[in-house]
């Protein structure tokens, strides 16, 4: 997932339009992820593969339309974590 598009604002699941805050690295029960978190509600959402830890980035397309591309959707689906 590319960074810069994290960079506007965007609008979170709660609503409310941030910039979010970008956390290198942060551990789950399977590795390691690139995530981004909402300074209003702290949600953290795991952008480079698809987490049960976390919520997954697509979650934020439900209020920012065309945020993803098809082909960035489909990379992120392709190796997600086990539930």
């Amino acid at each position: 997932m590319n960074l810069q598009k994290f960079k506007d604002r965007i609008n979170c699941i709660c609503n409310e339009s941030v910039n979010f805050e970008v956390i290198d690295e942060i551990e789950c029960d399977w590795g390691s992820h690139v995530v981004i978190q909402c300074p209003k509600c702290q949600e953290l959402f795991s952008i480079d593969n698809s987490c049960p830890a976390f919520h997954g980035v697509l979650d934020l397309e439900k209020n920012n339309f065309n945020l993803f591309s098809d082909k960035e959707k489909f990379d992120y689906a392709l190796n997600p974590h086990p539930n």
